[in-house]
Order: structure tokens, then sequence, then C-alpha cells
């Protein structure tokens, strides 16, 4: 007998209809999996077996053909466990064949026959809804993040024999619902605030524009100046997410499996702070079955590299297509897969190896030989994608000793989301969200600096020998810096606060 049950692939961050077939025949007992499944889909067949029998069902000793369709697509994974078990009830005669048309199922199967959670269970729901199914069946643990999708109800399940018995209609399991008002205002909030930090008032405003424009930044100072207390204290001061922003990043992170448990919804803007260390497909996403890097885990938020020079340099070269096209492709022979990275690259770096270059306090030992090869570890093609470089220097003990208090994040905070709001106002009907996404054509349209800010700009651009690349960024950053002004013109100071903010740009040129 033959029965199909639905279930669900994700490639990249979005799901795609499986339809698993189901087929019983008389026979020596065999079963087979067939339809581009990988191992871990393969080995189901054990799992399936023993949690049926191990959940009071009776396993069938005939010919077994499981059937995964498309064909094409490749499977990974063990969210087909449970429709697969389902099937095999259905083609036995004890699930009615008719109901699975209603609903997509997933979900991970113990020995034991209790569901287990999978990732990749929101694309799945919005799968689900926009292909017009009546509910998701999904393991418990999965349940909120599926619940934040509209227009389809989501059914938690815990066990191989309670999804069973609700699909036969002698039991009942009601559709689970959020309240995502409430999700987003009982979202955590960072206990580190801008007020904490003493002195480095240039770095602040340069890290309060790079919020404001979405632009990268990244800092150079001696160890101990505060560069990392500044950089974990820069998501504090972005604006709150949207829930498009939201869904789109929780996506990633389901895909991912880096949901919390009975994790609904990513609400804060993500910081990600991977160590020099890391690989390449950890930085960029890869592997044998591709899943998300930290650039993509970084969506919509910032990504923090600390010791800049000190990650491989073939790493930092692959940073280049994120930064420029806010996506991230990742090819294999079978298929290419595409994340969004849409972040915000913030970095830190001494400004020599020993690290007290320029530091009156203390002798710097480094020749100029090895501060040149320690600097040329960042090619200049990758820091003319970082719109703003900012100095940190050492803190003065009048500065840290001092009962003075700083601006508060939130204070800041609301500056960087008016400027925002003019942003997205500018660009509304663009897929534009902030100036540091401009392309040439908006720039053009939307950054003319007036006459003496192009008379300053023409000058420091001769003298400094800026690129074309750094050009354009310097007019992004003068755009940020007019908007948190409040300001329609850009400005002869606005200028030039932009062309101080290329600080290594201009070390180099001296």
């Amino acid at each position: 007998m033959l029965t199909r049950v639905f279930s669900s692939a994700v490639t990249g961050i979005d799901a795609g209809i499986v339809e698993v077939e189901v087929n019983i025949a008389r026979g020596l007992p065999y079963f087979t999996t067939v339809g581009l499944a990988e191992v871990s889909v393969k080995e189901s067949r054990d799992r399936v077996k023993a949690a049926m029998v191990n959940s009071g069902f009776s396993f069938p000793y005939d010919h077994i053909t499981v059937n995964l369709a498309p064909a094409g697509i490749k499977k990974t994974g063990t969210g087909f466990d449970l429709p697969i078990a389902l099937g095999i009830l259905g083609a036995g005669g004890i699930v009615p064949e008719a109901i699975f048309a209603d609903y997509l199922i997933t979900g991970e199967l113990s020995l034991g026959g209790a569901v287990k959670p999978v990732p990749g269970v929101l694309p799945m729901a919005m799968a689900a809804r926009d292909a017009g199914y009546k509910g998701v069946i999904v393991p418990g643990e999965n349940s909120r993040e599926a619940a934040v999708v509209s227009g389809i109800s989501v059914y938690p399940v815990a066990h191989l024999s309670q999804a069973a018995n609700f699909l036969c209609g002698t039991s009942v399991i009601s559709p689970i619902q959020v309240d995502m008002a409430k999700i987003f205002t009982s979202a955590g909030h960072s206990s580190d605030d801008f007020s904490e930090v003493a002195g480095q008032e240039q770095a602040k405003r340069a890290l309060e524009i790079a919020a404001a424009g979405g632009h990268n930044l990244i800092m150079t100072g001696p160890p101990g100046s505060g560069k990392t207390m500044l950089a974990r204290r820069l998501p504090t001061i972005l604006p709150d997410m949207t829930l498009e922003e939201s869904l789109e990043t929780t996506k990633i992170f389901s895909v991912a499996g880096r949901l919390e448990k009975d994790q609904a919804l990513v609400t804060a803007r993500p910081f990600r702070a991977p160590h020099h260390t890391i690989s390449d497909a950890g930085l960029i996403g890869g592997g044998s079955h591709p899943k998300p890097g930290e650039v993509s885990l970084a969506h919509n938020g910032v990504l923090f590299l600390d010791e800049l020079p000190e990650f491989k340099k073939s790493v930092l070269e692959m940073l280049r297509q994120p930064l420029e096209d806010k996506q991230v492709t990742i090819s294999r022979a079978a298929a290419a897969i595409t994340y969004p990275s849409a972040f915000m690259l913030l970095a830190a770096m001494n400004p020599c190896p020993c690290g007290h270059l320029g530091d009156p306090r203390h002798e710097c030992r480094c020749s100029a030989t090895q501060v040149q090869r320690y600097r040329s570890r960042i090619s200049g093609p990758l820091l003319d994608r970082i719109d703003i470089h900012v100095e940190v220097p050492a803190v003065a003990f009048r500065d840290f000793a001092g009962t003075g208090t700083a601006e508060s994040s939130a204070v800041i905070q609301q500056r960087v989301t008016t400027a925002r709001r003019v942003q997205r106002q500018r660009f509304a009907k663009t897929r534009i969200y902030c100036n540091a996404q401009m392309t040439n054509r908006h720039i053009r349209k939307y950054c003319v600096p007036g006459p003496g800010a192009a008379r300053l700009l023409e000058t420091a651009i001769d003298r400094l020998g800026f690129s074309a690349r750094a050009y354009s960024r310097i007019l992004k950053v003068a755009r940020t810096i007019a908007d948190l002004e409040g300001s329609g013109n850009i400005s002869e100071a606005h200028v030039a606060e932009a062309i101080q903010s290329r600080h290594l740009d201009r070390t180099a040129a001296a």
C-alpha cells in the first residue's frame, strides 16, 4: 500500500515541500530510502523501527520503500523520521491516509519514540503557510519558533504515539499561540552601557555615526585603551529590530540550529565575536553540509573582529564579497547556496605588534619594517570597505578617575533611531535601509556636497591620495553626520569630520 506524507527540506534559509512516499509490498523484509537522501536520512530506518516498536506499534516485516520527492533536491538531517514513521502507519492502515494532505510534518525520533527538535522549523512553517496547508506538526521544543508565523496552526507533539493519535482523531492537540508584542517587550536588554565608558569621546562619536548609518568601523589603539569595551556596547545604541529583520535573522539561527530552547524569535541584534583562529568555513559558512557562518549569524547585527591582523589573511579576504554584496554564496558541485549577511563590521587592532606605537607612556620597540609588515596583513581593498577608522588612545588618569557622568546608551540610541528614520524615508521605495548601503547612483543623488565642502574634499583627496572607493565612503559618512544633525545639506563641517574618520588612510599618506 502507498501513502504520501508531506515534510520539508531547507536550502539556504528557505524551505521547500518534500513529498514522503511510503510503499509497503509483500516480499523479503527490507527497508530502503531513495530520493537523494544523505547518510543521516538513510539511518532513519533504524530509529523509526525502534521508535515504532517501543511506542506500541507493530513494525511491518515486508519490503518498505521510502521515496523523498523531488529527487533532485538533496535531503539532509533527521527531520524526516516522524513523517516516515507516520507514513508507515498510514500504509499499514493505522492512520487514515487522507488526513496527511492537511499537514506538513517534521521531527526526529528517539529510539523510545520521543520527538526531538530539528533545525529549520521556522522556514518550514513559512513554506507550509505559503503552500496553503492547514497546519504543521512539529516537535514541542520547536513549536514557539514555528508559531511566530501568522496564518497557520502549529501543533506541538512530544511522542510518536501522540502524533498518531492526533491524526487518527482519538486525541486533541491545541494549536500553540505566541504573543508577538510580548516577545518584543520582554526581550532581554544588555547590562552594558556607554555611560560606563570613561573618556574616549572621539571613539564614542565614531561609534554613534557608524550606528546611525550602518557603517563599518575599525578602531586602532594600544592594549587597555577600551576598544573591546566600546565594541561590546555598540549593539546597545543600534535601533531596535523590526519584525521583518527579526524573522529573517531567526531563520538563519533556526537553520543553523542556534536557537535556544523554546526561543520564538531573535529580537536583539546579534553580536558575533569569533576568535582569530576561526577557519574559512567558520567565518563565511560552508562545510560538507553547508551551514551559515559567522557573517550570516551576524545578519542585521554586528560582527566584531578583535585583533584583526591576527586573523588569517585568506579569511579576511573572504570578507570582501559579503561586505560588498550583503550576502555570501557557497558553491558546491550539486548546488550553490546563498545566505544573507548584511552586518556591520566592527574591527579592532593595535597600532603595531607591541601595541605601544604613539603611546607617550610606553616605549615602542617595533621597527618601521615590523610596523609596516603588521599593518600590511590588512589589504587595501578590505580597508577601503571600512567606512570609519578611529584612533582610540590610552585613557588619561583624569578620565577614568573622574566623577562625571557620560551619556547613556538610551540617549545615544534615540539620536541614532531618529537618523535611521530619516534614511528609511529617503530610501522608502528601494531595498536600501541605511546610508552605508547606498550605491553610486544614490550617492550622486543624495550626497551632493556644498561648494565649500566640495573644495575641501578635492584638496583632501589630492593630498592624501584617497581611492575612488574611499571617496564614496567619505560622502556616505558625511551624509550620516548631516542626518544626525537634522541637516538636509552636506556642509564643510560634515565633510571635514568624515575625512578625519579615515585615520588609517591619513596615517599611510603621512
